[in-house]
């Protein structure tokens, strides 16, 4: 059984709803991730570093919006760094396989991963991973944060919130929406969405955004919760229709779309975040030169450019603080788990 509604009765609406901002204010309070500790020795890297290929695992499908972030942060990496940078897809587990392939990776830097915010939820879904997410992981940096849109099929009746509401009141149970997975923003803000508005819908999992998205632009399931870069262009195009943004302000990158606050649910809040992430005992001086090389990447022009048009915040959190903004969603996401009973068979 998956429910959300004993966890948002029993947690604040800030801890519930909010995926990043709750994170945000608790960072003075949360000490720095052991993996994230470093030696005092070799401050600089290596000269020469990188000298070869550098690969970013992506434990999702080509296609989603983690895959889609990934790619932009491996164009501009490659070009400063004078080096490839390929983006190796390795879906499946709600991210779980790609992310045992970085733990069991060597600590040099040439292997990275970027994934979302499952790599926090996943220790309190999964009871036996093969890996321990707070030791066998660096936090490197906040690549972006994302609102998610909820989307519907043309096919479906249904063109505000309100109306899709009352859609769901009359069948209670009939409307299904997809997701990336179970425990994943998307799965999350659509638990969410039908306590706040009383409804009952029934959540497919898929391994993945893009299977789900294909799915959806097939008429197979008739709504979804997506990262507003893997759908804005489809949107555009006519194949879906968005209804609200779960964002509380509106998309730079779709002005036109409400909130869903402004669309008839008060006080709603839902966005993903997207991080990258190397194996445990990274020496300092790769690890800080990693994360600088991604923090000036992120602030390229053409980057800016890219992750405004997907409707994507560029991350600006040090090293340290993101670090610590990981151990503090891992234990909010491991109270609201707890709560809500979520499980999954593994």
């Amino acid at each position: 059984m998956i429910s959300l509604l004993t966890a948002v009765r029993a947690a604040s609406s800030s801890v519930a709803v909010s995926l990043v901002a709750a994170s945000l204010v608790g960072l003075s309070l949360v000490a720095a991730s052991p993996a994230a500790s470093q030696p005092a020795a070799s401050q600089t890297a290596p000269a020469g570093w990188p000298s070869q290929p550098v690969k970013i695992i992506v434990p999702f499908p080509a296609g989603g919006t983690t895959d889609i972030l990934a790619r932009v942060l491996a164009d501009q990496l490659a070009a400063k760094w004078s080096q490839s940078v390929v983006v190796d897809n390795r879906p499946g587990a709600s991210g779980t396989i790609g992310s045992e392939q970085l733990a069991k990776s060597a600590a040099d830097g040439y292997t990275l991963m970027v994934t979302a915010t499952h790599h926090v939820i996943n220790p309190s879904l999964f009871k036996q991973l093969r890996y321990d997410t707070r030791t066998d992981f660096t936090p490197v940096a906040l690549v972006a944060s994302v609102p998610n849109v909820l989307v519907v099929h043309p096919s479906v009746p249904a063109k505000t919130v309100r109306e899709l509401i009352e859609l769901a009141k009359r069948e209670p149970g009939k409307l299904n929406f997809g997701s990336a997975g179970t425990g994943g923003a998307n799965h999350l803000s659509g638990e969410l969405f039908a306590y706040q508005t009383g409804i009952k819908i029934t959540h497919v999992p898929y391994k993945g955004a893009a299977p789900a998205l294909n799915d959806l632009l097939g008429g197979h399931i008739p709504m979804m919760f997506d990262s507003l870069p893997g759908v804005v262009g489809h949107i555009q195009s006519g194949s879906l229709r968005a209804l609200g943004v779960t964002s509380p302000k509106r998309a730079a990158a779709a002005p036109d779309i409400p909130t869903l606050d402004e669309a008839g649910v008060p006080g709603f809040d839902a966005t993903a975040w997207f991080g990258l992430y190397a194996p445990a005992r990274m020496p300092a001086g790769v690890l800080a030169k990693i994360a600088a090389d991604v923090r000036e990447a992120l602030r390229a022009p053409a980057a800016e450019a890219k992750l405004k048009e997907l409707g994507a915040e560029p991350g600006t959190l040090s090293q340290p603080d993101f670090a610590a903004f990981v151990l503090a969603e891992m234990e909010k996401w491991n109270g609201v788990v707890t709560r809500a009973d979520i499980r999954v068979s593994q």
